[in-house]
């Protein structure tokens, strides 16, 4: 049948005929219920369609040009003629990567999305004239490009070669005079290729790959936007502000008088609009699956892994049916934070940029820099502030719209179009930041915003500042910490917890907040608002009011009925509760939260008589100050702490023992050293009692940062951080107990509500941050530099995604790499498949009869293949002795010294020996005489070296694990030994690699083996933690039938704190490796988690009645020293 009609005009005769042979065939051969499937690009295939319809469709719309071969309409795949063959090998989808990249990309975007085949002759100016949009044109342009070849012979495309020159560029941080200069060079030395003629030239094919962004004029107070019915206006409606900056140089010239020079705007915003991103996200094959995961892929086993699992998920889910049963809908959170672009310098300069994160993508992808989107960028100097909202109109506009009609996307992963919603879930930000986005007053008494007006302001006299305090409310009814009066502030608890405020409680404080935006209307105080019955409040002595407006998510219809609104952000509050704590316990004169006016306060209050100051302003220290004799000590274990590479930065750097201080971590340091290192280092430095109560609180926020939780874990972590905050005011001064303290009772809610907080802090957001300021280039222009920068990553992000032979942000290697290069042996083997990846060199050195005899065996006793021999021998041994039936002890210590020399005997046994396999044979025959030996070795998700080769460094990556399966006995006279798991602390020593003639390799770790058999090698403290001694050895490999070997893939890492009070040991802290989601799947490998500290029993410490509580020590300060 002749096709060449399908690339002919639709107005010619030639056209409508074959059309109507196409629809006769088609409905003979692949019609249901007088209908097919429609082929016109706005149907793609998706709809069944009548006749008529298919006809107006065709007509209306071009056929598609590489739709020769009619296998949705029942025309045979397989053609017998050479020519059909040609036509179908030519009407393939494009194998190149360009091409496949260049057709997603546009598809959808066009007016007619025309998928081009690799090798047809298109019908461009027939399209072009149909449809002259911009993206049509780029379209066949790149398409032209990513055709034609660099050079006759190439590889490589002219596009394929430009885009992977620009994506090295920007991964490595090339300038663009680099470029330049780059470019300059390769078009002289190869002057028959067809490379750019300049970087400009460059960036404008790039260019046509981008989605561009839209540039929307400001006012200069913040006051409003010129868009929309304002877009002409030429002064600002509320303050009058000219929209365009003022010339001073030319105000009196003649360039002026005459205004022929463009005018600039004084304030740009500039918005990514989120529609094509979100389409582009499905439209691309790579990424199009991935974005049903939320609904098709994982475990959901009741584990919180996602926020998928949380309350506010599922109730969004039952509250709006329509929109959950199409699981492509995508749900976003908003994410925004301030930076200086000028890093350090003095001037004072704040930009904003708001990130979405798409919530549909796993774990793995969800919260990495390539899957967010940027929505805009509010521009500096000056912080919006509550001017927030007027920044924010596009794009609350543009959610309004996917959540109300939606926007016809492509469906790579499924071939089809549909329409697509989305709705914002919540937001993210730091607490001021929350205060801005809300517009709750996050400076106040009532700063709490979960608290809402449902509690009762503490203003400290002499401290100036607000304390929170009072949290026996959210104990039960008949606790008996609430009759408690002198232990607290004074007072008999009687109050319930606050109540959970909805969607609706808020927005019923909030309606009848009026607002004038602007900073203008602030600095005139010319904001009127109405009060309203809580709705806002005078806090204290001032006229703060507590609702600074009424949000404008709420323009979104969904927003109301959401359940959880604004993220408390986990990274921060952990932060300043570390510098409380730690701050407080050294008695920093800077910030320290217990001074004299702290004192003072709890004098006013009448409360813990034994910390009030005398007349000369001297008091006694708390129980909880590290006495100065104690500091040193604390301080050293802090200073003398080796982390394992990349796991933090260098701790030790930050401590100064001359001035006893602690100055220069950043968040993540104090995440590290609240959750792993600080209940290390004040268990024998502080009383008891503190120690408890400190040890529990930082359990508290290392088990709310785990990344898998239950709910029955989480209702009792509720209730421990209930307990503990009740125990910390015991113990402190109320100064102590800011908001951030108080702002710890209710993250257990919210991780029940919006999943693990990994998906809702803000160190992704700090991240993103960071990169943003790299992207600036010129000083002047910070937000444009921004804005161009991510522009171009978008593309590079789309093409990294198809080209997976270059390193790219996608798929750039991980900081510890352990995918094995693998050899043809070691595929080969199945007993011993390759493990983990070598870094850096070997020596091949001759093995010694005792370490042949070592590794060998263990090999030998943990090889699985070799188990049902190890059985028949264990038998042997016990048939062999002669009516007397040995003990368990000695039939696996016969086994240990016997079994090497009788398996490859038994092996070779007539009976047997044609069906043993060549791998046991080479196994049976023993290791050969020359092994190699390696210093660092990657495996199991963590890179391990040897104690030589640590030598001189700052980290440490030594440590080693292992739980084994070991043959245990009671005392030394018992005969019958058991089986249990035991733990196994050991430091690699060694590193060596048995080869098995070539048929496989094994790597082992041979370690300094602690003896944790007995208590003289390990020990649980009274704070459950391990605690090893390494001068007390076991299996040191100086006797034959010492085990110092294990396999490299059996290793998980440890690292050590050594004990600066009993200098003999050291306390283990486990590690998980980076990047692994524990799924719940029944087939997936252990997953090592940091698991929280055992849960304190306070009543071993307090009295049961309390009425023996240390709050002071008989050392005393003066405010004067």
């Amino acid at each position: 049948m002749d096709k060449s009609w399908i690339r002919m005009p639709r107005t010619t005769k030639e056209y409508l005929v074959g059309l109507n042979q196409f629809l006769e065939f088609a409905f003979k051969n692949g019609a249901i219920e007088d209908r097919i499937k429609c082929p016109c690009p706005q149907c793609c295939f998706g709809k069944w369609q009548t006749r008529a319809v298919v006809f107006d469709h065709l007509i209306c719309k071009p056929f598609p040009q590489n739709y020769v071969i009619w296998v949705m309409h029942g025309e045979t795949t397989v053609l017998q003629n050479s020519e059909s063959r040609e036509a179908t090998q030519d009407t393939q989808p494009p194998k190149n990567p360009v091409e496949l990249l260049i057709n997603e990309a546009f598809h959808g975007f066009m007016r007619e999305s025309v998928d081009v085949g690799p090798s047809q002759v298109v019908a461009e100016e027939e399209i072009l004239n149909d449809m002259p949009t911009s993206y049509d044109k780029d379209f066949f342009e790149l398409l032209k490009d990513g055709r034609e070849e660099l050079y006759e012979g190439s590889k490589y495309s002219k596009l394929e070669f430009l885009l992977k020159l620009y994506h090295i560029k920007c991964l490595s941080g090339l300038s663009d005079k680099g470029m330049t200069m780059i470019l300059d060079l390769l078009r002289d030395a190869f002057k028959f290729a067809k490379i750019p003629d300049s970087f400009y030239e460059a960036k404008k094919t790039i260019n046509k790959l981008c989605l561009d962004y839209v540039k929307i004029d400001a006012c200069p107070n913040d006051c409003m936007l010129y868009w929309g019915d304002d877009v002409n206006e030429e002064t600002c409606k509320h303050c009058h502000t000219s929209r365009w900056k003022l010339d001073k140089k030319n105000t009196n010239s003649k360039v002026a008088a005459t205004g022929k020079k463009k005018k600039r705007p004084a304030k740009i915003l500039r918005y990514f609009p989120l529609k094509p991103r979100l389409q582009r996200l499905f439209m691309c094959s790579k990424m199009a699956e991935h974005m049903r995961w939320h609904a098709e892929g994982g475990n959901k086993d009741g584990i919180i892994r996602h926020p998928r699992d949380g309350e506010a998920w599922k109730r969004f889910d039952t509250t709006h049916l329509e929109f959950a049963f199409d699981s492509r809908n995508v749900r976003l959170g908003l994410a925004s934070d301030g930076f200086n672009p000028f890093g350090a310098m003095s001037t004072n300069y704040s930009i904003w940029p708001v990130i979405l994160v798409p919530y549909n993508l796993p774990p793995w992808l969800c919260m990495k820099q390539p899957s967010s989107i940027l929505s805009m960028i509010i521009p500096g100097p000056q912080m919006a502030g509550n001017n927030i909202d007027v920044y924010l109109q596009p794009l609350i506009k543009e959610l309004n719209e996917l959540w109300s009609e939606g926007v016809e996307t492509f469906d790579s992963s499924k071939n089809e179009m549909f329409r697509m919603r989305a709705a914002l879930m919540w937001t993210i930000s730091d607490f001021p930041g929350l205060g801005i986005l809300s517009g709750w007053n996050t400076y106040t008494g009532f700063a709490c915003p979960s608290c809402n007006f449902d509690m009762e302001p503490c203003r400290l006299h002499h401290s100036k500042k607000w304390c929170f305090v009072g949290h026996r409310r959210f104990l039960a009814r008949n606790h008996k910490f609430r009759l408690m009066k002198n232990h607290f502030d004074g007072t008999v608890e009687e109050r319930n917890p606050p109540k959970k405020l909805s969607g609706s409680d808020i927005l019923q404080q909030v309606t009848n907040i009026d607002v004038t935006f602007g900073r203008q209307a602030k600095l005139n105080d010319k904001r009127k608002r109405k009060r309203i019955k809580n709705g806002q409040s005078s806090v204290g002595e001032g006229l703060t009011q507590q609702w600074k407006k009424k949000s404008i998510f709420f323009n979104l219809p969904y927003w109301e009925s959401n359940l959880l609104h604004h993220n408390l952000d986990v990274m921060h509050i952990e932060k300043n509760v570390f510098d409380n704590i730690v701050y407080t316990l050294l008695n920093d004169k800077e910030k320290s939260k217990d001074n004299i006016k702290a004192r003072k306060d709890l004098q006013d209050m009448d409360i813990r008589q034994d910390l009030w100051p005398d007349e000369n302003d001297d008091f006694r220290l708390g129980a909880f100050t590290i006495p100065k004799d104690k500091k040193v000590t604390f301080l050293t274990t802090l200073k003398n702490i080796s982390m394992p590479d990349g796991y933090s930065s260098n701790i030790s750097r930050c401590i100064h023992l001359e001035s006893k201080r602690i100055f220069g971590l950043k968040s993540h340091d104090c995440h590290i050293i609240m959750e792993q290192l600080l209940p290390i280092a004040i268990r024998n430095v502080l009383p008891n009692q503190v120690v408890a109560v400190l040890v529990e609180f930082c359990s508290f926020f290392r088990h709310i940062c785990l990344k898998n939780l239950s709910l029955m874990d989480l209702e009792k972590l509720q209730k421990r951080i209930v307990t503990t905050l009740c125990h910390l005011e015991m113990l402190f001064p109320p100064s102590f107990f800011t908001v951030m303290v108080h702002l710890t009772v209710h993250l257990v809610d919210e991780v029940i509500q919006g999943g693990p907080v990994h998906y809702r802090w803000m160190y992704f957001v700090e991240r993103l941050l960071g990169h943003f300021k790299s992207l600036i280039g010129n000083k002047s222009q910070a937000e444009g530099c921004i804005a161009e920068g991510h522009k171009i990553e978008e593309v590079l992000t789309l093409f990294s995604r198809y080209f997976e032979d270059i390193e790219s942000r996608i798929n750039r290697p991980k900081r510890v790499n352990d995918e094995s290069n693998r050899n043809k042996v070691s595929e080969m083997s199945s007993m011993f498949p390759r493990q983990g990846k070598v870094v850096g060199g070997f020596i091949t050195f001759p093995l010694t009869h005792l370490e042949k005899t070592q590794a060998h065996r263990y090999v030998l006793l943990n090889c699985a293949s070799a188990k049902p021999f190890i059985d028949e021998f264990r038998q042997h041994i016990k048939r062999s002795s002669r009516g007397r039936k040995p003990s368990v002890t000695e039939v696996e210590k016969r086994i240990n010294r016997e079994f090497a020399d009788w398996f490859p005997k038994r092996i070779m046994n007539q009976d047997i020996a044609d069906t043993i396999s060549d791998e046991i044979k080479f196994l049976a025959q023993g290791p050969a005489p020359y092994a190699r030996r390696f210093t660092a070795y990657n495996i199991n998700g963590f890179k391990f070296r040897t104690l030589s080769r640590e030598q001189g460094l700052e980290t440490q990556n030594s440590g080693v694990f292992l739980m084994s399966d070991t043959s245990c006995i009671a005392s030394s006279a018992d005969r019958n030994a058991r089986q249990a798991d035991l733990p196994y602390y050991g430091k690699l020593e060694d590193i060596i690699e048995l080869n098995y003639y070539g048929k496989f390799r094994v790597v082992l770790f041979k370690c300094k083996w602690a003896d944790t058999t007995r208590d003289r090698g390990f020990k649980r403290d009274v704070w459950n933690f391990n605690c090893v001694n390494f001068s007390k050895l076991i299996h040191t490999g100086d006797r034959e039938d010492d085990d110092p070997y294990i396999e490299a893939s059996q290793a998980n890492m440890v690292y050590y704190v050594d004990d600066e009070t009993d200098k003999e040991w050291s306390v283990a802290i486990h590690l998980q490796p980076r990047d692994v989601f524990d799924m719940g799947q029944v087939d997936e490998e252990e997953i090592f988690e940091n698991e929280p500290y055992q849960q304190q029993e306070f009543e071993i410490f307090f009295d049961l009645d309390y009425g023996n509580i240390q709050i002071s020590t008989e050392e005393h300060m003066s405010e004067h020293t």
